[in-house]
């Protein structure tokens, strides 16, 4: 394989590895100013109060060959002549207004030669984060827009709020380009040669999308990230009743869903998105999307729709989702699972602490009975179940507000867990059973009960039946209760069994 093609191929793997950006996703306020517009226009020389020219007249009745001054008032005082205005006319158009001064004058005969001193291109350097860093030319009354855009624009990573002009070391002007993109007014400057512009890093940024004017990434001083400032940039439409805001608090994920009134007082982080939606209060419920899954993960539905009517508007993977092995996630069943498990709990320490004993030897027997369930229950209690529901294809499931819809991804893998001695995730095939994944985890330890395995699959069904085991599926060993001196065994396998159908995991022994 030659050197060019292998080049080739690395440069297409590349390519094909690399991220592409959605069509419709959100883009940074003000990028659009940066298209070349602002590059290719030309020049626009125009004369400015400070300017200097250079002037010569002679032939006629007024004589001068000398150096002028552009005043404060956009005037230049011509002897002989008087003050004439030029500020705001290109400097060839200059000379026209001089000659019409003197034929009002009634000198039809001198002549005049008119030269720009201060019009030379100079060289301007455009550093920080911005696309092509380097050495741009243009005139000294170009707007900073020009430079930038000769630069490629403003990177991913800068500032449309945060640039600079520096002039031998010292900052002489600092431009916003929010004030530009939404009216049209930007600080205007003359350039010298060997000025350098600086990009800086991008300030704290909020995607602000759905039922606004402006849907885009808003940049904020740092500080200034409030939800009155977005609304301000955004302009939510008359219909946006609600916003859904998403984000990350203290290192965790963080949702909510509330009315647009609201959003004024809230102070937003970096990173936040802001989805403003059209609803009616109480219309609607709020769902989740976790798994195999791509674009919004939290999103709101009207109350009463089932499932059906929302999966098929969940974007996916796929390549790596198992859209048969879906399930749903509900408070509700969750909190169910777990009075489930506190009331067996409490009848369980019931029966240990209500035992009457015979005889010391037994008594003693009961004690540590006790202290042994004592310890169960603590960590029992401290299960949090997931409230699974499992799905199939004849049903069509009504959804509450909180459902976690969950769409795993594939896999190929066996999970075995619990009382083995080395869990292991194992390659699944249609010719090996329990035995051969049980063996391939080292077999059964000691507190092993083998007639107690469940198979979970994808779904969240739970089986007892060791025949039917998929791809994906996680093979859960409970152990084993001894039970010398324990008259609750019933009741503490029943919450064993209650821990790992509701939770999906094995809860360590204690006995």
């Amino acid at each position: 394989m030659s050197l060019a093609f292998r080049l080739l191929a690395a440069v297409l793997i590349l390519l094909w590895q690399a991220p592409v950006l959605a069509a419709d996703a959100p883009r940074p306020f003000a990028s659009n100013l940066f298209g070349g517009s602002f590059a290719k226009a030309p020049s626009q020389a125009l004369c400015a109060p400070g300017d200097r020219i250079v002037l010569r007249i002679w032939g006629g009745e007024v004589s001068f060959d000398g150096t002028l001054a552009v005043g404060p008032d956009g005037t230049v005082d011509v002897p002989g002549i008087g003050p004439v205005p030029v500020a705001g006319l290109e400097h060839a158009k200059i000379a026209d207004a001089l000659k019409s001064k003197l034929l009002a004058m009634g000198d039809a005969a001198s002549q005049i030669y008119l030269a720009p001193l201060d019009s030379r291109p100079v060289a301007v350097i455009v550093t920080g984060c911005v696309a092509k860093p380097g050495s741009y030319q243009g005139s000294p009354l170009d707007s900073v827009l020009a430079y930038l855009d000769k630069a490629g624009g403003v990177s991913p990573k800068g500032s449309y709020r945060d640039i600079s002009l520096v002039r031998q070391g010292q900052k002489i002007a600092s431009f916003d380009l929010y004030p530009f993109a939404r009216k049209g007014v930007i600080e205007g400057v003359r350039f010298a040669d060997g000025d350098t512009v600086v990009v800086g890093t991008r300030g704290p940024a909020v995607t602000a999308l759905g039922c606004v004017r402006n849907e885009a990434v808003f940049e904020f001083p740092k500080g200034g990230a409030t939800g009155k400032a977005l609304a301000e940039l955004a302009e939510p439409e008359e219909r946006a009743t609600h916003v859904t805001l998403s984000g990350t608090r203290n290192g965790a994920p963080y949702s909510t869903y509330l009315p647009v009134a609201r959003l004024a007082s809230l102070e937003l982080r970096d990173g936040d998105r802001v989805q403003f939606s059209a609803d009616l209060a109480g219309g609607t419920i709020m769902v989740q999307v976790e798994g195999a899954v791509k674009g919004s993960a939290r999103f709101p539905v009207r109350a009463g729709a089932h499932l059906s009517d929302v999966v098929n508007f969940i974007a996916v993977d796929p390549a790596r989702a198992e859209l048969k092995s879906m399930y749903v996630k509900r408070r509700s069943v969750a909190a169910r699972q777990k009075r489930a498990i506190e009331e067996s709990l409490r009848r369980l320490e019931e029966t240990v602490m209500t035992a009457t004993s015979q005889s010391a030897e037994e008594a003693g027997i009961r004690a540590k009975e006790a202290e042994s369930i004592a310890k169960f229950v603590e960590r029992a209690k401290a299960v949090e179940p997931e409230g699974i529901v499992v799905l199939d294809r004849e049903s069509d499931l009504a959804l509450e507000d909180g459902d976690v819809i969950v769409v795993p991804e594939k896999s190929d893998v066996v999970l075995v867990t619990g009382e083995v001695v080395m869990p292991q995730a194992m390659v699944w095939s249609a010719k090996k059973e329990l035995d051969d994944y049980i063996r391939g985890a080292g077999g059964f330890n000691g507190r092993s009960d083998p007639d107690s395995v469940l198979v979970v699959h994808r779904n969240g069904a739970v089986t007892p039946d060791p025949r039917d085991i998929r791809a994906g599926d996680q093979i859960m060993v409970l152990p084993k209760v001894e039970s010398k001196g324990l008259q609750s065994l019933k009741d503490i396998s029943q919450v064993m069994m209650q821990v790992a159908v509701s939770a999906h995991c094995i809860l360590p022994g204690v006995f």
